[in-house]
């Protein structure tokens, strides 16, 4: 039986980073992919495809110069389903080769196998070549991510009725699309196929969207969104879902009202993928939807057995989930932590405009009855703004009234998962509105908004 120091199961964000970070520290590690590539979900199914998928969507149908040139303005004028998947096979397959040297640089060995409990200590895993190692590792990481909901009397086919994965393979471009579920995956493919002049329809039952953001950001994304012909259906909920004539299908909402689609895309949330891993013998338990507890370190109810990533839920971030596998590697080994985090992340939802935000909303300041001025600067009001043709975009910055401390940073527009940065920084360094006022930033840039902002707020005050 092969010993390792540390075994990961998973090879996404939060394993690759724990398994690296365990070797830095001189441990033997090894990582188990089911998949057998390198990345996991991140790197073929979710975020790198979805951001991939958007960014060939922005330069082919010439989204960022429409601005200047008008809404009939593209780059290619048929775009196809092949055109998108081109770009998107060259970006995963560079990224991959990426990861592998990364992990052969630092000795981390690999099996491409899909992993079972026998014990606490004791993994078997079987391999394509149909044989079953057993391995023991005196520590283990759960990094299995997760997968799309599947509502079981929805009739998937992979072609009109897909998930988020599956939405990745598809061969043609649909005419016009029905989207169930209004939370970020589903918020981003909207935006996404309406930049295609696809027409989309979005249906969730609750009553407003991306409850987690400041309003104020909401209410300018969807301003944006109807004002681009997406139709929002809040407030509703599907009842069933059926294939009729011509390859259409058809939507039947519990209200009565039927909606027509060629496809059928479902984004209502996502489950830990631990229901293969035999949990029962290692002693682990889940909830409902497969994902483990954690302490503040990332260990589970079993001493040495830690958790990262989708697996122990929100807010189950490529971002969140990198920095969580190194830190629940540097405590199982007592590694350096280099410091105290005090750094709050930031959330970016990769849509059509961006959003990114840290730090406090105003909805919580006003229940934390914490007093509180907001300056706003719209990107159009820059001079980059004017440059790059933005029609669109604002950054709002919130500060405490008395002390004058940033409290928030909420940005939506062209960059915003860039820009949010400069405030998280901030925000980290307990840093107040004077530094934006007196700071001087390059000219012109997008990040002088901040200034514009900051006086805003300062002549409010």
């Amino acid at each position: 039986m092969e010993k390792y120091d540390y075994i990961v199961i998973g090879s996404g964000p939060a394993g690759q980073r724990a398994a690296i970070q365990a070797a830095k520290l001189g441990k033997t590690v090894l990582l188990i992919e089911q998949l057998f590539r390198i990345g996991g979900h991140c790197v073929h199914t979710g975020t790198i495809p979805s951001k991939t998928l958007r960014e060939a969507v922005l330069y082919l149908s010439g989204w960022r110069q429409r601005g200047f040139y008008g809404r009939s303005y593209r780059v290619k004028e048929r775009i196809t389903a092949d055109d998108l998947m081109q770009r998107l096979d060259i970006t995963i397959r560079h990224e991959i080769e990426v990861l592998q040297h990364k992990l052969h640089r630092n000795y981390v060995t690999t099996i491409a196998g899909r992993a079972v409990f026998d014990s606490p200590h004791r993994l078997r895993i079987q391999t394509a070549e149909d044989d079953a190692r057993i391995v023991h590792g005196d520590v283990i990481l759960i990094a299995t991510g997760s997968r799309p909901l599947r509502p079981a009397n929805v009739p998937f086919d992979g072609v009109h009725v897909v998930d988020s994965d599956e939405i990745l393979r598809m061969q043609d471009l649909p005419r016009n699309v029905v989207i169930v579920g209004a939370g970020v995956i589903g918020m981003e493919y909207a935006s996404i196929f309406n930049a295609l002049d696809i027409h989309v329809t979005v249906v969730d039952g609750r009553n407003e969207i991306l409850g987690f953001l400041d309003r104020e950001i909401v209410d300018e994304f969807v301003h944006h969104l109807r004002d681009r012909g997406v139709a929002l259906r809040l407030g509703e909920t599907v009842d069933t879902v059926e294939m009729v004539e011509r390859n259409n299908v058809r939507v039947n909402l519990l209200s009565g009202k039927r909606l027509r689609a060629d496809m059928v895309l479902f984004a209502s949330g996502r489950c830990a993928n631990t229901d293969t891993l035999r949990l029962d013998n290692a002693g682990l338990t889940t909830d409902d939807k497969g994902r483990l507890r954690v302490d503040e370190c990332f260990r589970t109810e079993v001493e040495h057995i830690y958790a990262a990533g989708d697996v122990i839920g929100f807010p189950a971030l490529a971002s969140t989930s990198m920095e969580q596998g190194r830190q629940a590697a540097c405590h199982a080994f007592n590694g350096p932590l280099i410091g105290e985090n005090k750094c709050a992340s930031p959330y970016g939802i990769y849509a059509v405009p961006e959003m990114s935000v840290v730090g406090k909303t105003e909805e919580e300041l006003r229940a934390e009855k914490i007093p509180y001025e907001s300056g706003i600067a719209r990107f159009r009001e820059t001079s980059r703004g004017q440059i790059l043709g933005l029609r669109e975009g604002l950054l709002k910055l919130l500060f405490h009234l008395e002390d004058r401390r940033l409290l928030g940073v909420h940005i939506v527009g062209e960059g915003a998962t860039e820009l949010v940065h400069i405030g998280q920084a901030v925000l980290a360094h307990e840093g107040k509105l004077e530094f934006f006022v007196n700071a001087v930033f390059n000219y012109p840039t997008l990040a002088e908004a901040y200034k514009v902002a900051a006086l805003d707020a300062y002549n409010k005050m």
